[in-house]
């Protein structure tokens, strides 16, 4: 692979090592602790998981779901409610992701088979879904204490007789697992794609490639290893990420997103449906919201009207400096999620520093602004 392929197709990559290199020295080190680390992915679980959403949403035409901040804070609030009348958790969790469901169905029905614009229809959905949040609250913050609720967001996976306090070794195990297991997988699909008659890179670059993930992998649950070990969160982010990935990598229903964002017309004629697909890009995105809206109600301990608001701007930030196009039809959820983390990077870094907000969102920005004009500038559409 030439410098300048491998340049591009690795920015994102290359920008969030340099990044966190550069906060690293910073904060002298104070980013590496494991606390911090630890809670890198805990801060931005709601970011990790409707950014998945969002990129359905995003494949069908650079569409946006405007209203999933407002769903989240629903969400958040029908839990706590519920749980503040005694009302059994795991029916209170049912409970708040039908409600989710059912605004996902409307929305997708709407903008699916009656056309009407998604910007539009999911610009009401947040005002509407907001303003319902707070008449559930009666305009107040409603604190989440239910143990059982909590115990299946916050807590940690401790394996008797092998972790105690915050020495976790069970995390450290599981981290060297997963890092045996890719690299048995990457080699085996190496091996397939050969005999298969592809074209596959020099084998310096696949075993590059395992050793920085191996390293990355191992380097994380080491850190976890001495916090508190693998929390629960860590794994409904996992389970997120993984159905999606292979949902838009291995299936037909995933690559009908694709074929629908890249040419509509073409998706029609070839016997797609295309309001099917705009219908459920929307109805998966606000189970999603339904989802981080318990993570969040959880891991912060109360709801107010006003939790939420703004996410659905870090989700959307997330896809596009990620790598999916603007014009919709391209991106993946790797890609998504290097963008999730290196926004959480630089939160993270800058509160660290003690540095006022509104230098994160000038951060944020800039970022944003340059990873879409690299997209549009690398795939050559700025022709008059």
């Amino acid at each position: 692979m030439k410098a300048g392929n491998f340049i591009k197709k690795y920015t994102m990559v290359i920008a969030l090592a340099v990044v966190f290199i550069l906060f690293t020295i910073f904060t002298g080190g104070r980013l590496l602790l494991a606390q911090n680390i630890s809670n890198l992915l805990l801060q931005n679980a709601y970011v990790l998981v409707m950014a998945c959403g969002m990129l359905l949403c995003i494949l069908t035409g650079g569409n946006v779901d405007l209203s999933i901040g407002s769903t989240l804070c629903l969400s958040g609030a029908i839990v706590a409610k519920l749980l503040t009348l005694n009302v059994n958790p795991i029916l209170t969790i049912i409970i708040a992701i039908v409600a989710a469901a059912i605004i996902g169905a409307c929305q997708g029905y709407l903008i699916g088979y009656i056309h009407v614009p998604p910007f539009i229809c999911t610009l009401a959905g947040m005002f509407l879904f907001r303003g319902i949040s707070r008449v559930v609250l009666d305009s107040k913050t409603v604190s989440v204490m239910n143990k059982d609720f909590l115990d299946l967001f916050t807590s940690y996976i401790q394996i008797p007789g092998i972790d105690y306090n915050q020495h976790a070794i069970s995390a450290l195990a599981v981290g060297i697992i997963i890092a045996i297991i890719f690299t048995i997988y990457t080699l085996i699909s190496r091996n397939k794609k050969i005999r298969a008659g592809y074209e596959v890179g020099l084998i310096y670059g696949t075993i590059a490639k395992i050793v920085v993930f191996d390293v990355l992998v191992i380097a994380y649950t080491y850190k976890l290893m001495n916090y508190k070990g693998i929390p629960i969160m860590l794994v409904w982010i996992l389970a997120v990420i993984v159905f999606f990935m292979i949902i838009t990598k291995y299936t037909v229903f995933g690559r009908y997103f694709y074929a629908v964002g890249g040419n509509e017309k073409a998706a029609i004629l070839s016997g797609i449906d295309s309001r099917k697909i705009y219908f459920f890009a929307y109805f998966i995105m606000s189970i999603l919201a339904g989802l981080s809206g318990l993570m969040v109600a959880a891991r912060i301990g109360s709801v107010d009207g006003n939790m939420g608001n703004t996410y659905e701007m870090d989700a959307i930030a997330s896809c596009f400096i990620g790598g999916a196009s603007a014009y919709g039809g391209s991106g993946s959820i790797q890609g998504i999620m290097i963008g999730a983390i290196l926004l959480g990077v630089i939160n993270q870094g800058m509160s660290i520093l003690g540095l006022p907000d509104q230098f994160q969102y000038v951060v944020k920005g800039l970022v944003l602004l340059a990873a879409v004009v690299f997209d549009v500038v690398s795939n050559h559409k700025t022709g008059k």
